[in-house]
């Protein structure tokens, strides 16, 4: 089977993934970068040494080979990427298609009563619903906006973002539980850039919080962005320059060995995050992760308070006390922890996502494609966005 993936441009989210479907193919596995990468994420370090991939080709340098080869693969993978030019003529010979993607509605709801979108979503989408194409939705929430343009009904399966599965010995971990018992006071991580709808300024609001309670403390942020002047001035007037420490950029890996001592790590993102990898990256690490509802791994990935702790977006008071509880219970903070680790463990990672990813395409070539039980490939159901909070922290059942 030749299977090739198309997107925007390869990065430490799709490499991992990547590896595993070259080793299993060969040759016969290709990826396709459509664009060079953009100077914002090669200051956060992604722009590593990727010619030396083997597997790696670039649409932009050998248009007409990459062509072919989208032509002649047997599955491929499309997502991330907004030149529909590029897959078109796959679709209009009907050849199987596997399409990834984010949220089409980030933004809002409410967009769908653009007649000019509707139009746009109609041409990419619902007018091959019926075809042999498929939809990986990279975010809880991706289904919901499908369902909105009636697209890839009883085809849409749950996916994400994939980047490296570290595993541990028992002995690694039990040393890792050690460290974090040896801690003085709480070790909370955040990382991403610091901008708007990734809310940094929820920090400011937690460390005012903890400090009234008498809760000891020290936030560590990882990040640079179009707001890092008003963290520092926030820092700064609000008396908490030894509370909240400012670390600048660093590259995935060195966050990573911050997530390895952190004892929780924030995501505070509103709906704009269409996944969050750090997600992955810090539960992997051991931390409990304390997050906001709208990111779009959250739902995924966490189970409220069996693996980690979701807030309502927005509700930074929500967060607040649910880290006042993480702070009183040592053996509990540990113990979701050591959950958050097997969750991927035992499914959510790289290596079984590539497994499946090539057992569904047999299945799609021979006509016969199916959903995995639960994890990556599952079943992606429609929840409304709406109700998502309600469902995911168990105050409703939900029976779409």
């Amino acid at each position: 089977m030749k299977l090739t993936f198309v997107s925007n441009y390869i990065n430490h989210h799709q490499i991992p993934l990547s590896n595993v479907l070259y080793e299993k193919l060969g040759d016969d596995y290709a990826f396709i970068q459509t664009e060079p990468m953009e100077e914002e994420r090669i200051k956060l370090g992604w722009d590593d040494d990727f010619d030396s991939i083997p597997y790696l080709k670039k649409y932009y340098e050998n248009g007409l080979e990459c062509k072919k080869l989208i032509m002649e693969s047997d599955i491929v993978v499309f997502g991330g990427c907004e030149d529909e030019s590029i897959i078109e003529d796959r679709l209009h010979a009907e050849k199987p298609v596997i399409r990834y993607s984010e949220r089409l509605y980030k933004e809002g709801q409410w967009k769908c009563v653009s007649p000019r979108g509707l139009k746009k979503k109609y041409h990419d989408h619902t007018r091959y619903s019926d075809k042999k194409v498929y939809l990986l939705c990279a975010g809880a929430y991706v289904a919901d906006d499908f369902n909105i343009i009636k697209a890839y009904k009883g085809k849409r399966y749950k996916w994400g973002y994939f980047p490296e599965f570290k595993s541990y010995t028992d002995d690694e971990r039990k040393d890792r539980r050690d460290e974090r018992r040896s801690h003085s006071k709480l070790e909370i991580l955040w990382a991403g850039r610091l901008i708007d709808w990734k809310h940094p300024e929820s920090v400011i609001k937690l460390a005012k919080s903890l400090k009234e309670k008498n809760i000891p403390f020290e936030i560590t942020v990882i990040g640079e962005g179009k707001m890092e002047k008003d963290i520092e001035a926030a820092i700064e007037k609000n008396g908490l320059t030894e509370d909240i420490k400012l670390l600048g950029m660093m590259k995935p890996a060195e966050v990573r060995e911050h997530m390895k001592t952190a004892d929780i790590f924030l995501i505070t993102s509103d709906y704009k995050e269409g996944w969050g990898a750090v997600c992955n990256e810090a539960m992997n690490e051991g931390c409990v992760v304390v997050a906001s509802h709208a990111a779009g791994a959250v739902p995924t990935l966490i189970k409220h308070r069996v693996n980690g702790m979701i807030f309502p977006s927005g509700d930074f008071a929500k967060m607040a006390f649910q880290i006042e509880e993480l702070s009183k219970d040592q053996k509990w903070r540990l113990s979701l922890g050591e959950n958050a680790y097997e969750t991927l463990e035992n499914g959510w990672n790289h290596v079984t996502a590539a497994e499946r990813l090539l057992k569904l395409s047999e299945a799609i070539l021979e006509g016969k494609p199916f959903f995995f039980e639960k994890g990556p490939l599952s079943e992606a159901k429609v929840i409304p966005q709406k109700r998502m909070y309600r469902k995911i922290v168990g105050i409703e059942q939900y029976s779409g």
